[in-house]
């Protein structure tokens, strides 16, 4: 997390808990209905935004993006055949399924 400041930081945490929020208020409409799903999702917004505003990204998706990608872990790879040596991947290659 080079360069990530603490109010990055924050921003970005917010922005996961309402993410989380998100997929369990709607991940099941028979048990939640879209006006309860609102009143959940209304506090976890209203944090996202207060934290992007404090930290200077709001409306800059590109390095929100990256602040979030930096607090998840690398995906694992499997396992190469033996005798075979592993081609390492950049970071940014990696979130997008991809080698560089």
């Amino acid at each position: 997390m080079t360069g990530t400041t603490s109010e990055e930081l924050l921003a970005a945490q917010a922005c996961l808990r309402l993410l989380h929020t998100a997929r369990a208020a709607l991940s099941d409409t028979a048990a939640v209905s879209p006006a309860a799903a609102a009143t959940l999702l209304a506090g976890p917004i209203a944090e996202a935004d207060d934290a992007l505003r404090r930290a200077g990204l709001a409306g800059n998706e590109a390095v929100l993006l990256e602040r979030i990608y930096d607090l998840a872990p690398l995906p694992r790879s499997p396992e190469p055949p033996s005798g075979v040596e592993p081609t390492p991947v950049s970071r940014s290659a990696a979130r997008e399924g991809g080698r560089s």
